[in-house]
């Protein structure tokens, strides 16, 4: 009778969501309550990298994962994962011994496998289960799929895996991938699915593989409380109830709800995952999920912005995700260069001799709304709001840089609009300006438009400026904002955005007066 193994990879694949910092405490916890289940395997974390820190589950080789696993459970079997986008050294893999780790799984592209191959006949001769991960699965014609089955064939691994990598395989593909590897594949070698769930197809392949009733044995991935980057993974939670339903089998479901509670809850409150937007038009696209990530964390566009900028990637970007490549798109997509002098004419006639209160939306604004009133009342005032309406100031101008901010004020406001070149769907403004002429120097922080309207004012020589709720960022961000609406969460960090924008706004300050006159973080920095 065929046998259906669950292999738990949350402390590696959910890592990506935390950069594998569990602790060391959770990761011996995670294993010893998954051996408590019953489910046959666990992957304990990357082998990869040069230095091993204990409270993370990446191992710079298979020793330095021993203490994780000690003492062995008999009932599970512990894995490891080679990557060949960044391999360890192959002395690293040393000799399978009875107290270490029972098996490595190798991930590669396809444009990657006889490196893969080379590692594979080393991890078989030091003794290991060897499972064989093609990823992006999809990305392969079917004879080159084949031909990679056929080639490890030779080898006799344990397992070969699908593996999708962008969570956009639907059912109809899935299946004949499936009968590809199934037809192809040596008997006895098992037959894998590790799935993404950007269009939350993981349980519905994972089930329909199980439904098919092939004769080989079969191994699904899945992570406790589907915990993965982007939209996350299969549940094994949920997949082990189906499987205790319909398949006769007797996991314990407690012991992964233990594992939520005590080791990933916290996790999931302050960087979630799950089925979005984002990720659903990056799966749709056939975009790298890295992408999502990268953008949404912008907070800046919107679905027909985000939608524009991932039709304008180049076939092969869009599947080899780097940071620096998501920042030239995004750069690119932003930078949509008008004549502004007319503009900035009038602007400059309007500001000519005039005190300038800029608002930020800074929760200090609340705590502070007398001194403000009282600023933004005094002769010769003109009042900037920064991506808000802040209606109860009553604002003469406001300024916007993001899209989706400005929805929220486009035709809400009296006050005369500034907008920046990027913003293609914007209706209607007073002004535009462009968007590269006061974009910040650092990507991160390429739209921060505090920034941008400082910017501006210095090129319209204005000379002096009071500025209000431009409060910085707090390592939770959740309550840095005068209206709670705009609350955001930069993944980035709110220390890494406040250095970055204290060095523009100290570079600022060589030529206009900036005067904090409600609390901030940026104050200090510029009278260094």
């Amino acid at each position: 009778m065929r046998k259906i193994y669950l292999l738990d990879c949350t402390l590696r694949d959910g890592g990506y969501v935390n950069d594998w910092c569990f602790g060391e405490e959770a990761i011996k916890g995670v294993a010893r309550l998954i051996a408590d289940t019953g489910i046959e395997m666990i992957e304990m974390g990357f082998i990869k990298g040069d230095k091993l820190c204990r409270d993370r589950s990446v191992f710079p080789d298979v020793e330095s994962m021993t203490p994780m696993i000690t003492p062995k459970s008999p009932k599970l079997i512990y894995a490891g994962m080679v990557d060949m986008s960044a391999p360890v050294a192959m002395e690293r893999i040393t000799k399978r011994s009875p107290e270490g780790i029972d098996a490595i799984r190798v991930i590669f592209k396809k444009d990657k496998m006889d490196l893969a191959y080379s590692y594979c006949e080393h991890i078989k001769a030091m003794g290991y289960m060897l499972f064989v991960n093609f990823v992006g699965t999809d990305l392969y014609t079917d004879m080159e799929f084949i031909e990679g089955i056929k080639r490890f064939n030779g080898l006799k691994p344990f397992a070969m895996t699908i593996v999708d990598t962008f969570g956009l395989i639907k059912r109809k593909q899935f299946t004949r991938l499936v009968y590809l590897a199934d037809n192809n594949m040596e008997p006895g070698i098992v037959l894998g699915y590790h799935a993404h769930n950007n269009l939350q197809q993981a349980f519905g392949n994972a089930e329909a593989l199980v439904e098919m009733n092939l004769r080989r044995d079969l191994c699904i991935d899945a992570c406790v409380f589907g915990m993965g980057r982007g939209a996350g993974n299969l549940n094994l939670e949920l997949f082990a109830e189906y499987m205790n339903e319909n398949h006769e089998t007797d996991y314990r479901v407690e012991p992964m709800l233990e594992i939520m509670d005590r080791y990933l809850n916290d996790i999931y409150k302050t960087r979630f995952w799950g089925y979005s937007l984002p990720f659903y038009l990056s799966a749709s696209r056939g975009v790298h999920p890295n992408y999502a990530i990268y953008l949404a964390g912008r907070d800046s566009l919107t679905v027909k912005g985000f939608e524009e900028l991932l039709a304008s990637m180049t076939k092969e970007d869009k599947v080899r995700f780097s940071k620096e490549k998501a920042e030239e798109y995004y750069r690119r997509y932003l930078e949509n260069h008008i004549d502004d002098s007319a503009a900035l004419k009038e602007l400059s006639e309007a500001f000519s001799g005039k005190h300038i209160l800029v608002l930020a939306p800074g929760r200090s604004l609340l705590e502070n709304r007398e001194l403000v009133d009282s600023l933004r009342k005094a002769p010769d005032t003109i009042t900037i709001a920064v991506n808000f309406l802040a209606e109860d100031f009553e604002p003469d101008y406001i300024f916007s840089s993001n899209m989706r901010r400005y929805e929220r004020i486009e035709g809400r406001t009296k006050a005369k609009c500034i907008t920046t070149s990027n913003m293609k769907e914007c209706k209607s403004t007073d002004y535009v300006v462009n968007f590269s002429s006061y974009a910040a120097k650092e990507a991160d922080i390429i739209d921060n438009s505090g920034v941008m309207l400082l910017k501006l004012l210095r090129d319209l020589h204005v000379s002096e400026a009071d500025i209000c709720g431009m409060d910085g960022y707090s390592e939770y961000q959740e309550d840095d904002y005068y209206d709670r609406g705009l609350r955001h969460h930069f993944p980035e960090g709110g220390s890494h955005r406040n250095e970055l924008i204290s060095a523009e706004l100290k570079e600022l300050s060589k030529y206009i007066k900036l005067d904090f006159r409600t609390p901030s973080r940026y104050g200090s920095s510029i009278s260094d």
